[in-house]
């Protein structure tokens, strides 16, 4: 049986009798094992899965289902499934049983979504290419030699290999939709605070989003929908109402928009040729079809990398000092004395890239660097935000690249760690601003990959950002 990309399809075939959710689920299984090369999964759900696909049908047949019945939906290892492992793909997690749902899972299973797995990652979401992860590195579904993209390459290589029908992942500084630039799907990340933190594992709190990666715009609009909104658990989650994005964004007209381009990133030196050249016949094809489509100048761009840095890293070098050996979580077995459960714990249970970042992060927050580093970072950040603000002003949404090239081999970058941090130059911008922000699989290189074109909308603005998405998708805006 051929499983169908999009959640459209699936619905339609339940609906005239030709599918059911058992079907569906054992189709996916059977992908699953079919491609277990790839290493996208770390945990399957399999007889858990069946089973909630057989009640569902049930539901279905009553009429009592869930607007996602029959979307099966793949969860990145750092997101909360209460009685299911969660590790963050880190050893230091090994075993660890999660006690209660994230929000956002907690909605997407009142809707009747089946989760059939979690997906491998970089170790507490700290990559650009799914190499991190204490379980083996991930491979992108159109080059085995590649990487998929991080830090949530098995929820984008699930996708595109049709192994589930949509994925969620996180987004700290591009990690959704790098690797979904990369895989060749649609990956997006919302507004911050726009979806509960609730129950994901915190990288950097004031960065760090939910989101979706899926195969068209009409299945992200619905997750988002169901996923955002108020939260008792995250005072950080905005109180607005949340739009009826599914079916307005086919309706939306949204006009002719001011379209800004950044051209410091399409200028820049670190643009694959092809990827500035498809970018530049999108402009001309948005400007053909009546767009307002200007450069506008953002000298900030090689500030941005720089900044995220220096303010994630602090983030982390926080958050994760509760992973300590103590309560919860790996212990290194041969520590005798409090002292020795901290530093061989810590030691032996994080990856060579977390201790980096830990490390980093303790320095910038230390006694004499504070002010050097953490405190200038945050007043770049607030520069940042003032000046994306200003484009906003005049313009409806920010066209950009989504990275730099295409995947890139494994190991091209592991003797440089400030060349594979320079993989989210052009995704940062959206994090350090909070605004939201697409990757649109619209390109194919000379080389046989996919690459994505990024667009950025002012905060809470989804529904231009979807709108305008769905028909540049579909009949090039």
């Amino acid at each position: 049986m051929k499983v169908n990309k999009s959640f459209g399809e699936i619905k339609k075939e339940i609906s005239a009798g030709k599918l059911n959710c058992q079907i569906l689920v054992s189709s996916y299984l059977k992908l699953i094992e079919e491609n277990k090369h790839l290493n996208a999964f770390l945990e399957i759900f399999r007889d858990e899965a069946l089973l909630r696909a057989q009640e569902i049908d049930e539901k279905i047949k009553k009429g009592k289902s869930g607007r996602l019945a029959g979307m099966v939906i793949a969860l990145k290892d750092n997101i909360c499934y209460k009685g299911h492992r969660v590790s963050a793909s880190s050893k230091i997690l090994e075993g660890f049983v999660s006690l209660y749902h994230s929000t956002v899972v907690e909605r997407l299973l009142a809707e009747d979504a089946i989760i059939i797995g979690r997906c491998n990652c970089d170790e507490f979401a700290m990559g650009s290419s799914n190499e991190k992860s204490a379980y083996e590195k991930v491979l992108n579904p159109h080059d085995n030699s590649r990487v998929p993209g991080g830090s949530s390459g098995g929820s984008a290589a699930s996708v595109a290999a049709g192994l589930c029908t949509a994925a969620l992942g996180s987004d700290t500084g591009g990690s959704i939709r790098q690797p979904a630039s990369f895989c060749g799907v649609v990956g997006f990340k919302p507004s911050y605070g726009r979806i509960s933190r609730h129950g994901l594992l915190a990288y950097a709190s004031s960065f760090d989003q939910i989101g979706p990666l899926t195969n068209n715009i009409e299945d992200a609009a619905l997750l988002l929908e169901i996923m955002a909104g108020r939260d008792e658990y995250d005072s950080t989650v905005s109180q607005l109402d949340v739009p009826n994005y599914f079916e307005k964004i086919a309706k939306t007209d949204t006009g002719k928009l001011r379209i800004a381009y950044i051209k410091d990133c399409i200028e820049h030196t670190g643009l694959d040729p092809e990827i500035k050249s498809h970018l530049k016949k999108t402009i001309a094809s948005l400007k053909a079809k009546g767009h307002v489509v200007e450069p506008v100048s953002f000298p900030f761009i090689d500030y941005a990398v720089p900044t995220y840095y220096v303010l994630t890293t602090a983030e982390a070098s926080s958050n994760l000092s509760r992973y300590s050996g103590v309560n919860y979580g790996y212990r290194a077995p041969e520590a005798k004395d409090p002292d020795a459960v901290y530093k061989k714990s810590r030691s032996k249970g994080f990856g060579k890239e977390v201790k980096r970042r830990i490390m980093l992060g303790t320095f910038v927050l230390s006694t004499g660097y504070y002010d050097a580093y953490y405190a200038r970072g945050q007043k770049v950040r607030r520069i940042f935000v003032e000046k994306t603000n200003e484009i906003f002003k005049n313009y409806d949404l920010i066209l950009l690249p989504s990275t730099p090239g295409t995947a890139f081999p494994f190991g091209q970058n592991d003797l440089d760690p400030v060349k594979m941090y320079l993989e989210d130059i052009f995704t940062v911008q959206a994090n350090i601003t909070g605004l939201p922000a697409i990757s649109l699989p619209l390109g194919k290189h000379s080389n046989g990959l996919p690459f994505g074109v990024q667009l950025m909308a002012r905060k809470y603005d989804e529904m231009t950002l979807l709108a305008f998405s769905e028909k540049l998708m579909n009949s090039g805006a």
